[in-house]
């Protein structure tokens, strides 16, 4: 296989973004080959202005039709898992836009689809692709920081106002999205957190839903985490603030790291904290600390860069940056934060799939989907690439 014959499955937000970048020719080695959505307005559109690109309204069409090496799933998040499900048992590789899927139980099943198929299944988490956040991943996975203390991120910079979520009947709804600013926006943040440090085993959780916005999901958070080795983390976020905050500080027992405004600050110690706090002479030790500062001007190719790296491991054998299996750990802090929240208890991880699976139904039983205008903020590859940068 020379060139990767591509489907797009939803063509909303970010599905015509993923167009865009490829008929633009962004990605090598990719190609437009067909496009779904069930909206017929859309369809319209597109026949229009995607000469010689297949139109469907069912994914299953587009899957079955043999035009495709691959697909792009783009659709609201509970579909994510059943559409990769499908392609992965016809023999199509899968890039599945985040997060994985809405509940845990439904996404150990796509993963496991996806282990049995042997074929190349990645997910959209395209902040693994900025600089900076890959620097401090090789920092702590290095051991230079030395042994876990803490984790501090507050990402409070998410803001959305009220059209952003009336753009879409689906969006900020139990039934229609699964979840609010952690399951939209923060799956990225959330993503990097165990990426860079890795997973917690205790989480408990204060939840604030529709508090600055008219909606029935979350748009504030605050979290509390606990680490097998005793390490504990505190992590922050909202769509209700504006200005926000980005900042993230890891602290180990050889230094810490801070990331703020596009800029990692590392302390470094002469030797481990502990080692001077028992064995030093003096009640005030002043150890030796080694500061530097490395100023990252560069976010990254994000969604380009995965949909690159994406097509180079079907095409070259490349390795994944964002393997789809991985959307599971992210995915479980996230479901373990609403637990916390639900039960008004500290939750260990894994956490209980079926008590949160029933949990959420509650929830979808008397959820409703929003008056808006799906159609209304399609928009570009530039504006959307804008929107899910990093921002300081």
């Amino acid at each position: 296989m020379q060139i990767l014959r591509m489907g797009v499955v939803g063509i909303g937000n970010m599905g015509s973004a993923h167009v865009a970048r490829i008929t633009k020719g962004e990605v090598q080695g990719m190609t437009l080959a067909a496009v779904c959505d069930t909206d017929p307005q859309k369809r319209t559109a597109d026949e229009k202005a995607l000469n010689g690109v297949a139109v469907f309204e069912d994914y299953r069409a587009l899957i079955d039709s043999g035009l495709c090496d691959a697909v792009i799933i783009a659709t609201p998040h509970y579909f994510h898992p059943p559409i990769a499900i499908y392609a992965l048992e016809h023999g199509l590789h899968v890039l599945t836009e985040k997060p994985a899927g809405v509940y845990t139980a439904q996404v150990k099943e796509m993963n496991a689809v996806a282990e049995k198929s042997g074929k190349v299944f990645g997910i959209m988490f395209n902040q693994r692709t900025t600089p900076i956040f890959a620097k401090a991943r090789e920092l702590v996975q290095s051991g230079r920081l030395g042994e876990l203390k803490r984790v501090v991120w507050i990402i409070t910079n998410w803001y959305r106002n009220q059209a952003y979520f009336d753009s879409g009947s689906w969006r900020a709804t139990w039934v229609g999205e699964g979840g609010g600013v952690l399951l939209n926006q923060c799956v990225h943040n959330i993503d990097l957190w165990q990426w860079i440090c890795g997973m917690p085993a205790r989480i408990h959780s204060f939840v604030g839903y529709g508090k600055y916005h008219n909606i029935e999901v979350d748009d504030d958070v605050t979290v509390y985490a606990e680490y097998p080795n005793g390490a504990t983390g505190t992590f922050m976020t909202t769509t209700g603030e504006y200005p926000g905050t980005n900042r993230l500080e890891v602290s180990g027992d050889r230094g810490k790291m801070v990331i703020e405004n596009g800029v990692l600050k590392l302390w470094e110690l002469d030797a481990p904290e502990r080692e001077f706090c028992f064995h030093s002479d003096t009640n005030t030790p002043k150890p030796h600390i080694t500061v530097s500062e490395m100023p990252f001007t560069d976010n990254g190719p994000a969604h380009t860069g995965i949909c690159q790296n994406f097509a180079d491991a079907i095409l070259h054998g490349a390795p994944l940056l964002a393997p789809g299996y991985d959307g599971l750990d992210s995915l479980e802090i996230i479901n373990a934060i609403y637990l916390s929240d639900w039960t008004k208890s500290t939750v260990s991880l894994p956490i209980d799939d079926a008590q949160y699976e029933q949990l959420l139904r509650e929830r979808i039983k008397t959820s409703t989907l929003r008056q808006g205008d799906d159609g209304a903020f399609r928009s570009n590859a530039d504006t959307l690439t804008d929107r899910w940068s990093v921002k300081w």
